[in-house]
């Protein structure tokens, strides 16, 4: 869900065509998944440079193709959940997702 401050942006019409565009641009998959031989269907237009308040005017950050990947939302996820990792103590989530015991060497790692 986009933030207040964003809700503008992504609900004009320069973003909407800029969106339609690049979509069409990459064939409508998940350029993630496509890298790693999977033929996925995409979903979110995601910016690589996250945007802000300061940068949201900012036409070279939200309407430049360069700055953008269309991700399907798995990937979408992962990326901004990436630093996710610890769940409650003594858990983590593993490289594919699923939920972990951490091994007392582990620990040291993820929590002190």
């Amino acid at each position: 869900m986009a933030k207040s401050w964003a809700k503008w942006f992504y609900s004009s019409k320069k973003w909407h065509k800029c969106r339609a565009s690049y979509i069409q641009s990459v064939g409508g998959l998940c350029e993630r998944c496509l890298a790693n031989g999977e033929y996925k269907p995409g979903w979110i237009v995601h910016h690589k440079t996250y945007l802000n308040t300061d940068n949201i005017h900012d036409p070279d950050i939200t309407l430049n193709f360069d700055n953008l990947e269309y991700l399907c939302q798995d990937c979408h996820n992962k990326e901004h959940h990436r630093n996710d990792t610890t769940t409650r103590q003594g858990l983590i989530f593993d490289d594919e997702g699923n939920l972990v015991d951490v091994n007392e060497e582990d620990k040291q790692n993820y929590f002190n």
